[in-house]
């Protein structure tokens, strides 16, 4: 059934998942003045734990302490990830804060690949995270610069945590209940941030319309076009994240870059196409994704993983 169409619906697919999770957080900012941005992660957390707790239904037996270890922690690295990613939002254009976040699995990805050549993509990413300063970083808020770097360790911590947890937990169930665990760890933060807020229907209903967006509708659409993609195929269209992530900030929050920062993200997004193609001469590769199995899977977005498990950069994690 899945070969009754071609590649170039799969590559629809992927950008349609991208950009869904683009407008996604496009919206979480346009709600910050309303509920603040960890009111927003823990709206979105909480909507998508739920949501994946009734598709999953995991069962809760016959899983011993490594598992639940696993599980736990993954939740905190959901959780820290997020409350990062928002709080930089709060105070950077979304793409900039999109390719300085990839940092952390493209960072994680040449390390992985052990060639000494995959430093090249390294030096070049990281020139054009120089780039993203205009010529003067005073252009940019530190902090918000600080939150960035912090969810691109996060995000490598995720990818690391979700491999773990995908080995101990069958399909679905290790993401959901680590999503809880991430919502429940959200909760004060998100409530002392938002406050009354929290009461107005509108605004619950647009936190949901955000997790939707940003976790289960690109990761619905990351599967369908996995099964007619290459794995490395797949990795360099995730790669394209900042710059969706650009064209989304400019044309719903009017999030204006100049041409050093455009060619800054430019060169992030060749470093990551570059640790992909590096990463696949290795062997063939398989995909893990993030509620992998995003990155998520981001919730899950995807990576890529050779098969001495060489991580690949994916686009923003899902959840």
């Amino acid at each position: 059934m899945t070969r009754r169409w071609g590649a170039g619906p799969a590559v629809g697919f992927v950008f349609v998942g991208l950009a869904c999770q683009e407008i996604g957080a496009s919206v979480a900012v346009l709600l910050f003045p309303a509920v603040g941005p960890l009111g927003m992660v823990m709206l979105r957390l909480v909507f998508a734990a739920v949501v994946l707790l009734l598709i999953s239904r995991p069962t809760l037996r016959g899983h011993g302490r490594s598992a639940w270890t696993a599980v736990v922690q993954f939740g905190v690295v959901l959780a820290v990830m997020n409350g990062l990613f928002y709080l930089a939002l709060e105070r950077l254009p979304l793409g900039v804060t999109v390719t300085i976040e990839v940092l952390g699995p493209l960072v994680l990805s040449i390390v992985a690949a052990r060639r000494a050549s995959a430093w090249i993509w390294a030096l070049l990413a990281f020139a054009g995270v120089a780039a993203l300063g205009g010529g003067g970083w005073e252009r940019l808020d530190l902090l918000g610069v600080l939150f960035a770097l912090g969810a691109a360790v996060a995000w490598a911590f995720y990818i690391l945590s979700s491999a773990r947890v995908g080995r101990e937990f069958a399909r679905l169930d290790g993401l959901a209940l680590a999503m809880a665990v991430g919502a429940v760890l959200s909760l004060p933060f998100g409530i002392a941030d938002a406050g009354a807020a929290l009461l107005r229907p509108d605004l619950l209903a647009l936190g949901f319309a955000v997790a939707m967006l940003s976790s289960t509708v690109p990761y619905a659409f990351e599967l369908v076009a996995l099964r007619r993609l290459a794995a490395s195929v797949f990795a360099i269209l995730m790669s394209l994240g900042p710059a969706i992530a650009s064209i989304a900030g400019f044309l719903l929050l009017g999030q204006h870059l100049n041409l050093l920062e455009g060619a800054g993200i430019a060169l992030v997004i060749v470093a990551s196409i570059g640790a992909v193609l590096t990463g696949a001469r290795r062997g063939p590769g398989t995909v893990r994704s993030g509620a992998s199995g995003s990155g998520g899977g981001r919730s899950g977005s995807s990576g890529e993983s050779g098969p001495s498990g060489t991580p690949v950069p994916p686009a923003e994690p899902l959840a």
